[in-house]
C-alpha cells in the first residue's frame, strides 16, 4: 500500500490540475505530508523491530523477572514505550521528521544528608533525550541522522536496547 501512495497522490494531483486548469508547479510532491507519513513509517517500523527483540529477550530470559513489556502511547499510534524495573524508554514523534528517544528512570538512591554522615532517601527522576531526525538526500530520498550521522534501524535497535538493559538492570 505504501509503495503506491506516491503513485495515487500523482494522480489526485493531476485530476485537480485538469479540473482547476491551473498548473501546480508542486505537482504531487507535498515534503510536509511525506515528512509526517515517513516519520510514522520509520516509527512503526522500529516499535517492530523492539517488539521482535524483546520477545526474544524475554523467552531466552530464565525467569519472568525483570521482561521487557512494550506499551503503546497516546501522542500517534506510533509512539510506544518500553518498560522494565522502572526504567521508561519512549519513543515518539516529536515533530515531522523527528523522533524523540526519551530515557526515564524514576527509582530511589541514597544521597548523604550535608552536614551528616547519615544516608537519607530520595526519589529521583532523570530524563535524558536523543533526537533521531530526517534529512532530504537525492531524488527526494529520506535519510534517517542521529547527530548528522546516518542510522540503520537494526544498528539503532540493537544500541537503544542493550541500553536499556544495562541501565534498567541496576
Amino acid at each position: 500500500m505504501e509503495k503506491i501512495s506516491w503513485i495515487k497522490e500523482l494522480v489526485k494531483a493531476e485530476q485537480q490540475m485538469e479540473e482547476s486548469g491551473l498548473v501546480d508547479m508542486s505537482f504531487g510532491f507535498d515534503s510536509e505530508k511525506i515528512l509526517i507519513n515517513e516519520t510514522i513509517q520509520f516509527l512503526l517500523e522500529l516499535k517492530t523491530e523492539f517488539v521482535d527483540a524483546s520477545t526474544s529477550f524475554n523467552e531466552l530470559k530464565p525467569s519472568a523477572l525483570g521482561r521487557i513489556k512494550i506499551y503503546g502511547i497516546a501522542k500517534t499510534h506510533a509512539d510506544f514505550m518500553l518498560f522494565r524495573n522502572g526504567f521508561k524508554m519512549i519513543f515518539s514523534l516529536k515533530a515531522p521528521g523527528q523522533i524523540s528517544v526519551r530515557f526515564n528512570f524514576i527509582g530511589t538512591n541514597y544521597i548523604p544528608t550535608p552536614g551528616s554522615t547519615e544516608a537519607q532517601q530520595t526519589a529521583t527522576n532523570v530524563m535524558d533525550e536523543h533526537i533521531v531526525e530526517a534529512k532530504w538526500g537525492a531524488f527526494g530520498e529520506l535519510i534517517w541522522t542521529y547527530q548528522g550521522l546516518p542510522v540503520k534501524l537494526e544498528y539503532m535497535v540493537r544500541h537503544y536496547l542493550t541500553l536499556f538493559i544495562k541501565e534498567s538492570s541496576k
